[in-house]
Order: C-alpha cells, then structure tokens, then sequence
C-alpha cells in the first residue's frame, strides 16, 4: 500500500461548539485496496504491526498531513491538524526530530500540528513521554490526550505534561441526553481542563441535544456526524468557508 499509493488521508471537522466555526480537522487513513476495497485504520494498524511498519505508516501520515496543512495555510485557512500517533510512534526516540523534518520540508506552522497520543501511550515510561511532549512544546506543537477517561487515567501526569487538549471518547457522548453519570463524567472532565487550561473536545457528536449538553458542561471543540463524516481535504474548506452550523450553534 505504501509503495503503491494506495493510502489517502481524509478529514473530519473540528468545531467550535460555540461559533459553529471550523478551527480545525482529525486526520484519518484509510486503505483503498484495489479488490477488497476502503479499509479502515483499526485493520490498517493490526497490518502494520504484523509487518513491521507502524513507524513507517506513522511517518506517511505525519507527512501527508502536514503537507495538507500547509495547503490549507497558502489557501488563507489556519486550521489546526490533529495527527494521532501510536504508542510505538510515541515512544520512539527520534519522533520528534523526525517531526520536525517534516514541518521543515512541509512549511507547515508548527503551531497548527496537535499530535494525539492516548493514556496508555504514557504508561511505560512517563518520564521519557514528559521529556517527548517538553521538545515538542519547544517546537511550537502541540499534544492532545484521546480517548480521555477510558485508559489508564493519571491525574499526576496529566498536571506533569504539556497538553493544548484533552478529547472526551464518544463513549460518554452517545448516551448523554438520558444518562447523568455520562453528564457528571463529562462536567468533570471539562472542569478539570477549564482549571488547568486545557481545550476540551468532544468525539462522536451525533444530534443538537449532545451539542447544547455539551456546550452548557463548557465544552470548548467538537467532532462527529452532526457537523460531519471524514472528508476529503477539498470539503474541509468548503466545509470552512459556508460555516453550515453557524445558525445551530
């Protein structure tokens, strides 16, 4: 797939839940395989593991997406692209050398680059995770934890580490209308970011009563069905520019 060209990036919106503008967009591969058709990146990854490609796989997507997003600044849109990076990129010693390479080839502005780790990506070796996401600060980019609530939470680490975002699994939005421990979850978490600084984003938003809850906990970006699928990078900035839930929000 790598040497044929068969990997594609596509984009899903990142919104702000108060604007309804678009600040930003996740990055997400996918695999068009001549006969078996679109795979998703859950088999992607278990491919690439079997295989011995994760770093490299990692290294095409960080690449690819900081090239879009240096497209997307020459176009006059400064749109924040989160890029999520395995643990076995994470903990790699030369991730963030690497990284910077490809911000320096790219021309992207550093300052638009979130990389999204999850919990267990800093489990083996805090102090080394703590050191990765120092040198990346000191580069200008920024990190997100995903999936927040559902690995192993540390809130020791979480005041050690330099953090632009904490994203809240869809896990405790699908089900936010009618369950309180969901909205209880969800308040905590947004208030320990609110207190801490931290931007809070919301996965897996699918109608207007998840995004008024939300909006109401102080929840500062979301993502999901309801503002859009994983687009291509043309949409994005269709997407960008006619602002579709500027009214709704």
């Amino acid at each position: 797939a790598l040497d044929r060209n068969e990997l594609v990036l596509y984009y899903q919106p990142q919104v702000d839940s108060l604007t309804g503008s678009v600040v930003g967009a996740e990055a997400l591969m996918r695999w068009q395989h001549p006969t078996l058709g679109m795979i998703p990146p859950p088999q992607i990854l278990k491919i690439a593991r079997e295989s011995g490609q994760v770093l490299a796989l990692g290294d095409w997507v960080l690449t690819t997406a900081c090239r879009q997003g240096h497209a997307w600044q020459r176009l006059g849109h400064e749109l924040r692209m989160n890029v999520n990076v395995t643990p076995e990129q994470f903990s790699d010693s030369g991730l963030v050398a690497r990284v910077q390479q490809m911000l320096f080839e790219s021309g992207m502005n550093p300052r638009l680059l979130t990389l999204e780790i999850t919990e267990d990506a800093t489990l083996e070796q805090p102090a080394q995770a703590e050191a990765a996401l120092d040198r990346l600060s000191a580069i200008g980019v920024t990190a997100a934890i995903d999936d927040f609530g559902t690995g192993y939470s540390s809130l020791g680490r979480l005041k050690r580490f330099k953090l632009r975002a904490l994203k809240i699994d869809r896990s405790f939005v699908t089900d936010l209308a009618t369950d309180q421990n969901d909205r209880a979850i969800n308040r905590a978490i947004v208030q320990i970011a609110q207190s801490m600084n931290i931007k809070v984003v919301a996965e897996g938003i699918e109608t207007a009563e998840q995004l008024m809850l939300l909006r109401l906990e102080g929840c500062d970006y979301g993502q999901g069905y309801l503002f859009s699928k994983p687009v291509d990078a043309r949409s994005v900035i269709e997407l960008t520019m006619s602002n579709p839930w500027q009214k709704s929000a």
